[in-house]
């Protein structure tokens, strides 16, 4: 907003006379938040530099606190890319004897569709509505990114003083903003070259649970993400593996944290592979809480009680909103750091 404002006083005439390239940048910016090869790579980074065991913890939860607050970065950018390029389209259409009909419409346009995808990030419709939520954030992202090399072609060809379009390599070569796109565009590209068609074994453990099963052991604490439609939804499931032949997705249908918890009879609701599984942990390291006999129990007390019993660094807490806020503020009463999700996880 500084920055805007002094372009729009004349206090920053760089930014007043490339106002598309900064409206373009922020949507580089916004694609590296979202892009999971960069995100991969800067987690790998980060382990790698402060996960030694001598680094501070203070320093070690500083940064995941950061790291978590790149969805917040995503949504920001977004917002100021379209006040960027409004701003940009204002001067032009000021100045349209410089340019033309067509590049001043293709830029309209872009400008709707970003406004149309920044409204249906809203939380209240992302929540209510969220299948319309993501197609409309991928069809619409889609579509403005192939206007953008549209816009940008027409605007590096285009000679005020003939009227008329006259298209070089060089002048392409030369221009920020193609650049910018390439690098936005080989991002959203990138993700969809790793998609593969698999076989899957799909066993029933309940009415609750399903457990979904791939070929080929994973490194343990990744996520996959799997969908029947492509183009349309993803969803994203934490992986079970032993590392070796196969790995495991556990699909369960979990109603809201504050009036209920599934924990009622674990084997029928989750089925006895994955029972198994966690009895094969040590018993002083698993809580396995029967709502049906003891009742549902306070989670934030019991995440602080056993954070406390095992000397515990960092909590982490995955479960949906409320259930996430109650841990956290539990845990930062009693001084241990905890993390957990904004949205159901």
């Amino acid at each position: 907003m500084v920055a805007l404002s002094l372009a729009a006083s004349g206090h920053f005439p760089y930014a007043k006379e490339k106002a598309s390239l900064f409206s373009i940048a922020n949507i580089l910016a916004l694609t590296l938040c979202r892009s999971e090869a960069t995100l991969r790579i800067l987690f790998y980074l980060v382990v790698k530099t402060i996960g030694k065991p001598f680094v501070p913890l203070r320093i070690k939860t500083s940064t995941t606190s950061f790291l978590q607050s790149l969805g917040g970065i995503h949504s920001s950018c977004g917002v100021s890319s379209i006040s960027w390029l409004l701003f940009s389209l204002v001067l032009t259409i000021k100045n349209k004897n410089k340019t033309s009909t067509e590049i001043i419409v293709v830029a309209f346009v872009i400008l709707l569709l970003l406004f149309l995808s920044s409204l249906a990030a809203f939380p209240l419709v992302r929540h209510l509505h969220h299948n319309v939520f993501e197609r409309t954030h991928r069809f619409a992202g889609w579509t403005a990114l192939i206007l953008l090399w549209l816009f940008i072609l027409l605007s590096i060809s285009y000679d005020p003083n003939s009227q008329s379009y006259h298209f070089t390599i060089s002048k392409m070569i030369k221009n920020q903003e193609s650049w910018f796109t390439l690098a936005i565009t080989i991002l959203i590209v990138l993700p969809w070259l790793t998609v593969r068609k698999v076989a899957v074994r799909v066993s029933t453990a309940s009415s609750h649970a399903t457990i979904i099963k791939f070929e080929g052991g994973v490194e343990a604490g990744l996520f996959g993400r799997i969908s029947p439609s492509p183009l349309s939804e993803w969803h994203a499931f934490g992986i079970i593996s032993d590392g070796k032949k196969e790995h495991m997705m556990l699909a369960g249908a979990v109603g809201d944290f504050t009036r209920s918890l599934v924990a009622k009879d674990i084997e029928t609701n989750f089925g006895k592979e994955i029972v198994e599984l966690v009895r094969n942990y040590p018993k002083e390291k698993v809580i396995v809480h029967d709502t049906g006999v003891c009742g549902r129990p306070n989670v934030g007390e019991m995440s602080v009680e056993g954070a406390t019993t095992w000397n515990c660094e960092v909590v982490i807490v995955t479960s949906n909103p409320q259930g996430s806020k109650d841990v956290v503020r539990a845990c930062k009463k009693a001084k241990i750091p905890a993390f957990g999700p904004i949205w159901d996880s």
